[in-house]
């Protein structure tokens, strides 16, 4: 039998080379320990380390743009020549570090580690841009550089990094779409924004599943007064001149208008009224004493097997509750024509559309970060702190989280339920 060597996924001289970095890094951490030198801190040695790598840095790019080493004599009577270096205090992510940064003599020299009148590097805008979508103010931002990195950053500073987000919202609010989707939630959210006075402002969410069983945020949009079904017409219209052909089912709240806003646009869609919305509305109507017992005897009314059992069942709710909370049972009446489709669909698909905890933690979320800020002074400033929020859901761009681990199943059931829709629309 012949033995086949395994090949390494790292070469010898990578290894060789990691060696000599790790050997390196406890030098210098025994020599900081010798001499008493913190790894933090004005002087510290992640401090030091970074002023050196910077300056080496910029010398090496001076060397590359010059084309001969310092002290060359190669480089006599080349015409351009070093001249020198100016002090520069560049903020970091280990602090302020007070850089030489070398100079020539023709004024040609345009570095790229540390471009002129660059005073950050790019670790601290990441972290600034972290940080204001975690909902932190920009006086709080500014608070928290100041306290853990020692580096004083004006609130403007830090409004105009958070302003170059605004570019990758345009781009983002008007990509194109898939051209079919399973399931679609649609909510809205309350912000105050001042114009001329502060007011409640809805701001419109759209919240995909798409046909590989990933959430997608479709979009945020801020419209007038009160929440509206015509403001609710001109997103669908907007996400359907967007490419969204058709959707199978969606879910939304019972706002008056809203089904026929969403008929108007997809005429094959099912429109389902959210389950938890429901269930939320109901306990607005009840003390907070029977919101246990009242949500106990509600759920065998929405997860009955048919539409006959859940009636039967509501029925003993609301003999139950009537007396107390008719207006419970009024709520349930007026939304039992766009709440029982949900009874109709097999459980893969009663799984994907009645668990809302997407939208209701993105709609919680958005909250917080609103929450921090009180009022927004324009609607655009308000837009980029949505939008900061929905970018730091998922940092890294590598994928938008998966919405169950039992898609499979629950795409076959679409696809035999909404014969083919699916499948057809994506060809």
């Amino acid at each position: 039998m012949t033995t086949t060597e395994t090949t390494q996924p790292t070469s010898s001289a990578e290894v060789a080379a990691d060696a000599v970095d790790v050997q390196l890094a406890a030098r210098l951490v025994e020599q900081a320990k010798t001499q008493g030198t913190s790894l933090v801190g004005p002087d510290g040695l992640l401090h030091r380390v970074t002023k050196l790598v910077l300056e080496n840095a910029l010398e090496g790019e001076l060397t590359g743009h010059l084309g001969y080493e310092a002290g060359d004599p190669a480089g006599r009577n080349r015409g351009n020549s070093r001249n020198g270096t100016r002090d520069k205090t560049v903020i970091t992510e280990v602090g302020p570090v007070e850089i030489s940064v070398p100079r020539d003599r023709d004024g040609t020299f345009e570095p790229v580690i540390v471009r002129k009148r660059q005073r950050r590097l790019g670790g601290v805008e990441e972290l600034v841009l972290s940080l204001t979508a975690k909902g932190l103010t920009t006086g709080e931002v500014q608070a928290h550089l100041a306290e853990v990195y020692g580096a004083q950053v004006s609130r403007q500073t830090i409004s105009t990094i958070t302003d170059r987000v605004l570019d990758g919202l345009a781009e983002w609010q008007n990509r194109p779409l898939d051209p079919v989707y399973p399931v679609l939630f649609i909510d809205a959210i309350h912000v105050k924004i001042r114009d001329g006075q502060v007011a409640n402002r809805p701001v419109y969410v759209a919240l995909a599943v798409t046909v590989d069983s990933e959430r997608d945020i479709l979009g945020l949009w801020v419209g007038d007064g009160g929440e509206g079904a015509k403001y609710w017409l001109h997103v669908l219209t907007e996400l359907k001149n967007r490419g969204v052909a058709d959707v199978c089912i969606t879910v939304c709240d019972g706002l008056t208008g809203l089904p026929d806003a969403i008929a108007a646009t997809w005429p094959r869609a099912v429109t389902q009224t959210c389950i938890v919305h429901l269930l939320r509305n109901s306990f607005r109507y009840a003390s907070r004493k029977d919101w246990a017992t009242i949500a106990k005897d509600l759920r065998p009314v929405y997860t009955a097997a048919t539409e006959a059992a859940a009636l039967d069942r509501f029925v003993e709710f609301t003999a139950a509750w009537e007396g107390r909370y008719p207006a419970i049972v009024k709520l349930w009446e007026s939304a039992w024509a766009e709440f029982v489709p949900f009874l109709n669909f097999d459980p893969e698909i009663r799984t994907v559309i009645a668990t809302t905890n997407a939208i209701e933690s993105l709609n919680a979320r958005f909250r917080r970060a609103v929450r921090a800020r009180g009022h927004f002074p324009t609607e655009q400033a308000a837009l980029k702190c949505l939008y900061l929020t929905v970018v730091s859901l998922d940092p890294t761009g590598r994928g938008r989280r998966r919405w169950t681990n039992r898609w499979k199943a629950a795409l076959n059931a679409f696809e035999i339920t909404f014969d083919g829709r699916l499948s057809a629309t994506r060809k």
